[in-house]
């Protein structure tokens, strides 16, 4: 089943047992992915939706930090519950050593050897992740490799 069949489905069950919390995170992330899916001008695709999730996770974790910024606790709290709810519709993400793998072939791949060349080996990696692991990850791991 589809990330977005399971979110339905799962707000559905929210819905019925009355979990405003997981209701809330769920109409939000489904929103999302039907702006996405009206920009791109037809349905997303499994690795399309795992990228709307992403965002979704990020202005979260964003919300946190403003958040904390204004010592709002209670808040701090929620957005933590919701980036819970939808880290469990993403793939496992990769292990350290299985991303720096992945990079290392992009690396080869793109026959990149300067900090300057790091935009060819994001393009080749990017679509590799899957949802498994972040683009800010993915760029920490290329930098680290590329020396910059």
């Amino acid at each position: 089943m589809d990330i977005k069949t399971q979110m339905e489905n799962d707000l559905k069950d929210a819905m019925r047992s009355h979990d405003e919390p997981r209701k809330r995170t769920l109409r939000s992330a489904l929103s999302a992915i039907k702006l996405a899916e009206v920009d791109k001008g037809g349905p997303l695709d499994e690795q399309g939706a795992y990228s709307v999730t992403q965002k979704e996770i990020k202005s979260r974790k964003e919300s946190i930090a403003d958040a904390e910024k204004a010592g709002r606790s209670d808040l701090i709290a929620q957005t933590q519950a919701e980036i819970e709810i939808l880290e469990g519709y993403l793939p496992k993400a990769f292990s350290p050593e299985e991303l720096e793998q992945l990079a290392r072939e992009a690396i080869a791949e793109a026959s990149a050897t300067s900090p300057q060349q790091m935009g060819q080996v994001m393009k080749i990696l990017m679509p590799r992740l899957q949802g498994r692991a972040s683009g800010n990850d993915a760029s920490l791991m290329v930098k680290k490799l590329l020396g910059a």
